[in-house]
C-alpha cells in the first residue's frame, strides 16, 4: 500500500441537520465526539459480523491509526477503545 493510500479521509454522509446536532449533543454527554463514536461503532460491527478478511482490514486500520497518532502526538499512550481488552503495563 502506498503512503497515499494510508490516509484518513473525510467521508461525507447525508444526515438530517437535527439528527447530526442531537448526535453531537449525546456524544458530548458521553465524553466523546462523533468521529470517535462512529469509529467505535464501526469496530464493533466488524468484530461482531466481519469475516477473516474484514478483521484483517480492521487490524491494518488500527495499525495505521496508531502510526498516525504516534506521528501527531509522540509519547501519548494509545486510547483504549470499547470492546478491546486492557493491555498490561510494562
Amino acid at each position: 500500500m502506498s503512503s497515499d493510500d494510508q490516509v484518513t479521509k473525510p467521508r461525507p454522509i447525508r444526515v438530517p441537520e437535527v439528527l447530526w446536532e442531537a448526535y453531537g449533543e449525546v456524544c458530548k454527554q458521553l465524553g466523546t465526539n462523533r468521529t470517535a463514536d462512529l469509529l467505535d461503532h464501526m469496530r464493533r460491527q466488524i468484530n461482531r459480523h466481519g469475516g477473516e478478511a474484514q478483521l484483517d482490514k480492521l487490524a491494518a486500520a488500527e495499525q495505521e491509526l496508531a502510526e498516525r497518532r504516534a506521528r501527531m502526538h509522540p509519547g501519548r499512550p494509545r486510547k483504549q477503545h470499547a470492546g478491546e481488552p486492557e493491555t498490561a503495563a510494562e
